[in-house]
């Protein structure tokens, strides 16, 4: 559930009217509902109580500062991809000791600049990888943990672009080479091979790949035992699907109640990392129909938001629900045309729904897209030379802007005018 709703004809963040959002503060704009994110958090929390878990918001999700230090600030730790996402998180004091960093290809600059912050855990994705790793920490006189990233090769049934759980995937290492890692761990100098991470891919609406994939992992983790080896932590990812369209994900509840049963006798760190899960639909992307031109097959509703903007629908082909901010949502009264709601940029890929029976939108009307909390500004470009949008968080009826809209002087502000 969220916070976006309509109150009579008119559509609502929390307490406030989306249409006084645009007025004040212009279109596009990305709205954020704080106790949608922060209800969302909470369910996850509640659900794995029992097992205690450090739960990591991941980053690159939606990396807004304002979003992550109230999530930290409830107790969430981090789970981040990059130098420039630590550095986000230091922005906002979050603790080192909470954060676990991801990523198929840190630079060494990268894993200097986490180990000296002191973060909780690597999570390893090779032995080149480690071997980096343990040059970086003895240099530095440091001692630091990783966790190993398994690829389980268990098909998670969602988009490819985001399936990273496969052998065709270039996340993780396999059983063997994860197995050869383990038997050697103390030729990694400073570096403590503690525990196990996995992570098979995003917007996954069924728990069976994720039983799946952990009961491989636990059999691994099994066979290390016998070996000698115990494994003291296990990192099992995000990936919990929600609903954009009539999808029927399980809840934190019902998904929870899959995995804990297979943990309860094993004295295991439990760690997830969840991102769409607690901001997907804590965040919407406000924009203004500029022209409506009609085809012989449909309709064209120009709007002042692009692929630039929002890049879900253009890359992964993906749905978000579209509605007016005034007038409510269409009934079995309302004259429907089928639709294509397009943007700016000079792009036939350029769109944020095709073929959708729609209103009849008119030039100056104000659309609520749905479900652009995950992967909506954090994936945002500066394409054709367009500006960035403004952020705001809604908590009640407070209004903060948390990101204001990029100027003209930003787009050029790096770049330098040479003559050769």
């Amino acid at each position: 559930m969220h916070e976006f709703r309509y109150v009579g004809d008119e559509f609502y963040c929390e307490d406030v009217r989306v249409g006084d959002l645009a007025r004040r503060y212009g279109t596009p704009l990305y709205v954020y509902s704080h106790k949608t994110l922060l209800d969302h958090f909470h369910k996850l929390r509640r659900a794995f109580a029992p097992a205690a878990p450090l739960i990591c918001f991941s980053v690159k999700s939606n990396s807004s500062l304002s979003l992550m230090k109230a999530l930290t600030d409830d107790g969430a730790g981090l789970d981040i991809v990059s130098g420039g996402e630590l550095h986000r998180a230091m922005r906002i004091k979050a603790d080192p000791r909470k954060i676990v960093y991801a990523s198929v290809g840190k630079t060494r600059e990268e894993i200097v600049a986490a180990i000296r912050y002191g973060i909780l855990y690597f999570n390893v994705e090779s032995i080149q990888e480690l071997g980096v790793i343990s040059a970086v920490a003895q240099e530095l006189r440091r001692d630091t943990r990783v966790c190993i990233r398994i690829n389980p090769n268990i098909d998670p049934h969602t988009h490819r672009y985001i399936t990273t759980g496969t052998v065709e995937s270039k996340f993780g290492v396999d059983l063997e080479t994860a197995r050869v890692i383990f038997l050697n761990r103390p030729n990694f100098k400073r570096v403590s091979v503690e525990g196990v991470h996995v992570h098979i891919g995003s917007q996954i609406t069924q728990a069976a790949p994720f039983v799946a994939a952990l009961k491989r992992v636990l059999r691994f983790i099994d066979h290390l035992k016998k070996a000698g080896i115990t494994v003291r932590t296990l990192n099992i990812g995000g990936g919990l699907g929600i609903i954009y369209k009539q999808e029927d994900p399980q809840t934190a509840q019902e998904y929870a109640e899959e995995i804990l049963p297979l943990l309860t006798s094993r004295r295991l760190r439990l760690i997830l990392e969840p991102g769409r899960f607690i901001v997907g639909n804590a965040g919407v992307l406000l924009t203004q129909v500029l022209y409506v031109k009609d085809s012989p097959k449909k309709r064209f509703v120009v709007v002042d938001a692009g692929m630039n903007d929002l890049a879900r629908p253009s890359l992964y082909g993906a749905y978000h629900e579209v509605h007016p901010a005034q007038g409510a949502r269409p009934d079995s009264k309302t004259t429907l045309k089928r639709s294509d709601v397009v943007g700016p940029i000079c792009e036939s890929g350029d769109f944020l729904a095709l073929n959708r029976m729609m209103p009849l939108f008119d030039a100056g009307e104000l659309l609520v897209v749905m479900g652009a909390g995950a992967y909506g500004f954090s994936m945002a470009s500066n394409y054709n030379s367009r500006r960035r949008p403004a952020e705001v968080l809604v908590k009640g009826r407070t209004v903060r802007v948390i990101r204001q809209r990029e100027s003209y002087a930003d787009l050029l502000r790096h770049e330098k005018v040479v003559e050769l």
